[in-house]
């Protein structure tokens, strides 16, 4: 697992502007990471989603220090309760997430810490891109899949299905309309790509996500 690049740095490469670093849409980034790392957890066999809970099964290492950090988070959020509401999860997640995998992708070269300051006092941290190679391969999986009509493997699957589930249409397709890129994308994400339980898991992700959206986009306005 350690060498394969997770769903949450995928989605967060989509985001930075390569040139600038600047993480692009955070309101709804922040919650797909969150939903991200989770899912891989899932197909990990680590956490288990029912409905509006969660439940962690196995504390055991997946050799991933992105998906390891959380497991470790989530063992103490638990309190050694059976279970909890999965969006309460994604709630506390979400504000949290970004810079663990900022620092993944650091760590795996492909993008370079910038700190300067605005109006000379506050810290701004960028991410400007170093190797592009991986981020072109993952469009252009997407771009297959998407806009082509070739059979995506699970993990574009499940990728394309929280991208879909946090609106991030733009950002995964940003030379169309959102309207021309949902209908393909909502077919994906429903498709028989993964085992039932992944399926279920995945649409109760998705409905998590919304309403951790919809209290941040509340807490803004």
């Amino acid at each position: 697992m350690g060498n394969t690049i997770t769903l949450a740095e995928e989605i967060m490469l989509l985001s930075l502007d390569d040139e600038s670093g600047a993480v692009r849409q955070r309101q709804s980034v922040a919650p797909a990471l969150a939903g991200a790392i989770l899912l891989e957890l899932v197909l990990a066999e680590r956490v288990s989603i029912s409905g509006k809970h969660m439940e962690l099964r196995s504390t055991e290492p997946t050799g991933e220090p992105l998906l390891d950090g959380r497991i470790r988070l989530i063992e103490t959020w638990m309190r050694g309760l059976g279970r909890r509401r999965l969006a309460d999860w994604l709630t506390k997640d979400h504000m949290k997430a970004t810079g663990p995998v900022l620092e993944r992708l650091g760590e795996r070269g492909l993008v370079a810490e910038q700190v300067d300051k605005v109006l000379g006092v506050f810290p701004r941290r960028r991410y400007p891109e170093v190797d592009g190679t991986v981020e072109r391969a993952l469009r252009q999986r997407l771009d297959a899949a998407v806009l082509g009509d070739a059979p995506p493997d699970d993990r574009t699957a499940g990728l394309i299905a929280l991208l879909h589930g946090a609106k991030l249409h733009r950002l995964a397709f940003p030379g169309h309309s959102p309207a021309a890129v949902k209908p393909r994308m909502a077919q994906i994400a429903a498709g028989q790509w993964a085992a039932d339980g992944v399926q279920a898991a995945i649409r109760d992700m998705q409905a998590a996500m919304l309403v951790v959206m919809a209290a941040t986009a509340a807490a803004v306005s």
